[in-house]
């Protein structure tokens, strides 16, 4: 997900999306633990893109 597109969406549909993301890079590191993935990169685009979710969130908080 771009920053650009994460710029668009009100602040429930970012917390809802956050949630949604989080519950799939614990489900993404799980199957990791167990077989190793076939693209472990995902890992840190799931990670990058929760990071840039909670900064949007935390931008708007401060403003």
């Amino acid at each position: 997900m771009k920053q650009s597109e994460i710029k668009e969406l009100s602040t429930a549909e970012l917390q809802e999306k956050l949630g949604e993301t989080k519950k799939s890079y614990s489900d993404l590191k799980l199957a990791h633990a167990i077989s190793p993935l076939e693209n472990p990169i995902q890992l840190r685009s799931v990670r990058r893109t929760i990071a840039r979710i909670a900064t949007e969130l935390t931008k708007r908080d401060l403003q």
